[in-house]
């Protein structure tokens, strides 16, 4: 499978990988997220990203809308705490148009007030029916809890205050800040060859944005949780079943650690039947439906968490077993079978992943943003293979540490 990393004439830094299918995806990635914002314009980002399709200087709403749509593709959009991606898969004849289109929402959106207008409307409906399914907001005061003043700790959809005062030209000022080439990788996962790729990239992002900003991180001061005197938070809620996340700072993309600590993840509670968490909670002791482990890395830190949902009468006895085999791994480690099998797990689960063509474009462009190249499968497997029972016992030790861990349960 061919996979090059070029930075084209355009300033373009572009991600391509050739498949054999009548199918191709293409993304461009935006270094602009919810860290980016001012507090006073939380959800900003997100915001921007919904009005992209409300019209540019070419393309109505309705064209936008249409446009890929008519020839059986689609385009879509997402943001995230450190990104906005937008993305397209179409048939590999209209590549073309995928690109011409991403460009155009990109640089010439036109924040109509009255577009605004509305799609604040939906927003603050989508905030609100966060408050109706509490195993997602727990995870938004979650955040709040451990990041802190951090802005990682600001909810991609904002507040109701916040967005309610963003306006187009606001948004516009955000977009012209933040979408500039310097801050920008495309990624093409698909049957055409390099040049051509190149060649259309370079077509319809010739001349765009390409000036560079000196752009800090909002929060190049890190996180601490020095003196910190909150670590359990209960929050009363009306619902028939209990809800907690509980968990720790974790590793930033940059932290080699990150790899024993995706290990650890899968080991407790990855998708597999067989992780320890689901295995305990569900199958031996039947006390909760679903029991999920996450770590997530970010460009200076990272974080880990495990959430459940039970019911009230049992949410104590779930909690003591989930620490539990966080005391496990951190006090005993891993013998050299269990690590064995769990490389070969997490490994299996790799090769998978990479067969999904759309997740392999969005996670070339989202690894251009952060390193400014893109790691192939194997040297992926070579950094999981060369994890070691020592490496599993110290960064164990370190993310289930007593005094760094955080919980919050509604109840």
């Amino acid at each position: 499978m061919d996979q090059i990393v070029s930075r084209l004439h355009s300033g373009v830094l572009l991600a391509y990988r050739h498949i054999s299918s009548p199918v191709a995806y293409c993304a461009l990635s935006i270094k602009a997220g919810t860290r980016d914002e001012e507090t006073s314009q939380a959800g900003i980002a997100h915001f921007t990203e919904h009005m992209l399709f409300k019209g540019t200087q070419r393309r109505s709403a309705l064209s936008v809308n249409g446009y890929l749509e008519k020839l059986g593709g689609e385009i879509n959009a997402y943001t995230t705490k450190e990104e906005t991606v937008i993305h397209a898969t179409v048939l590999k004849e209209d590549i073309s148009k995928a690109i011409d289109l991403i460009s155009d929402l990109a640089f010439n959106a036109l924040f109509p007030q009255k577009e605004a207008d509305n799609e604040r409307g939906v927003i603050l409906e989508e905030i609100s029916s966060y408050k109706d399914t509490p195993a997602e907001l727990i995870f938004e005061d979650f955040d709040e809890m451990i990041f802190g003043e951090h802005p990682l700790s600001i909810p991609i959809l904002g507040f109701p205050k916040s967005v309610k005062k963003i306006d187009s030209v606001k948004l516009a000022e955000f977009r012209n800040r933040h979408y500039i080439l310097p801050k920008m990788s495309f990624s093409i996962v698909a049957d055409i060859d390099f040049k051509r790729a190149a060649t259309l990239i370079d077509k319809y992002f010739k001349g765009q944005n390409n000036r560079l900003f000196d752009l800090p991180l909002k929060s190049d001061r890190g996180v601490s949780h020095d003196g910190a005197t909150e670590r359990e938070r209960v929050v009363s809620r009306k619902t028939f079943q209990a809800h907690c996340v509980t968990g720790s700072l974790s590793y930033s993309y940059y932290d080699p650690r990150r790899y024993a600590a995706a290990l650890i993840t899968n080991m407790l509670g990855g998708p597999a039947l067989n992780s320890r968490h689901n295995t305990l909670l569900r199958e031996k002791h039947a006390l909760a439906y679903s029991v999920d482990a996450s770590n997530n890395s970010f460009t200076d830190t990272g974080l880990f968490s495990v959430y459940f949902g039970t019911d009230k009468n049992n949410i104590d006895k779930c909690l003591n077993l989930v620490k539990g085999e966080f005391l496990k791994l951190a006090n005993d480690g891993i013998t050299p079978s269990k690590l064995k099998a769990a490389k070969k797990q997490l490994l299996g689960q790799l090769a998978i992943a990479s067969d999904n063509a759309e997740a392999q474009c969005l996670n070339m462009g989202k690894s251009l943003l952060v390193f400014g190249r893109v790691d192939t499968i194997e040297e992926i497997r070579s950094k999981i293979e060369g994890i070691s029972a020592g490496d599993v016992l110290n960064v164990a030790g370190e993310l289930f540490d007593p005094s760094r861990l955080f919980t919050i349960i509604y109840k």
